[in-house]
């Protein structure tokens, strides 16, 4: 580039170096408006998931209140664990979410670093702890089962007792519904009542104090093994499940740390 005969030698470097300057600016800014264009798309995208979490979390807890002031008859059938109900399960479950929820959608309206990597830190213990559940689950499934017959025979002796009308019910609806009758054999119940006698939810036809007649008018079937082989008929949905949960939450650590990125983007080049 000649130098102009008007211009000073001074003068004309000046002028030359302004021009990478200027580049360099334009150059930022353009950056700076891409990184807050794709931040904003993230954060719409972010809110609306969370939002749907917050809210499918209301719903759970909604239903676990349900449960737990209208209907006994989901309490657990553990004596080991007698607050490990459907209830308390649900309402612990929808609680849980919705703080997450609630922690994802402030995180990005306010576009803060903070509330986002805590959101995405909780979603990814509990992605690691069902993880971790599963894979005992199939590891140990032997002593797993050992373990929960051994439990609910225990809790069998809870039956009829004070205090315990939503296990009552609880065996009372799976016998009856199952067609079953005690957890291994219906001999279970003759160790409760030390008599030949089963409840009269394991009658073949329901009347009352039929649970005293000839165990030809009872159910002859295990109702553990009888509700397992349900759950194994039923493994497709309950994989389907299962593989749902796992892709919303996958989603939700990619929307969170997605977004992360995109606010320490924008912080640097709009700085």
């Amino acid at each position: 580039m000649s130098r102009p005969s008007n211009l000073f030698f001074p003068e004309y470097l000046a002028q030359t170096w302004r021009l990478p300057a200027r580049l360099l600016v334009a150059t930022e800014l353009k950056r700076c408006s891409m990184a807050r264009g794709c931040l904003q798309g993230v954060k719409y995208l972010m809110f609306a998931f969370n939002l749907l979490f917050w809210l499918g979390g209301c719903g759970v807890l909604g239903v676990g209140i349900w449960l737990a002031a209208t209907q006994g008859n989901f309490a657990t059938l553990s004596s080991s664990f007698p607050s490990l109900s459907a209830a308390n399960l649900l309402i612990v479950t929808g609680t849980f979410v919705m703080a997450i929820g609630f922690v994802g959608c402030i995180g990005a309206l306010k576009e803060n670093k903070c509330l986002l990597l805590t959101f995405f830190v909780l979603l990814l213990l509990v992605f690691l702890l069902e993880a971790t559940i599963a894979v005992l689950f199939f590891a140990y499934s032997d002593k797993i089962d050992s373990y929960a017959q051994q439990d609910l025979k225990k809790g069998l002796h809870l039956y009829g007792t004070q205090g315990n009308v939503g296990l009552t019910n609880a065996w009372s609806i799976i016998q009856t519904d199952f067609r079953c009758c005690g957890v291994s054999n219906y001999t279970d119940w003759f160790e409760v009542y030390n008599a030949t006698r089963v409840p009269d939810s394991c009658c073949l036809e329901f009347s009352d104090s039929c649970g005293l007649h000839e165990p030809g008018t009872w159910w002859k079937s295990p109702c553990y093994e009888t509700v397992k082989a349900w759950l194994q008929e039923n493994l497709l949905a309950v994989g389907i499940f299962g593989l749902c949960t796992a892709l919303v939450q996958i989603l939700g650590l990619t929307f969170a740390m997605t977004m992360y990125c995109q606010v320490v983007k924008a912080d640097t080049y709009c700085a």
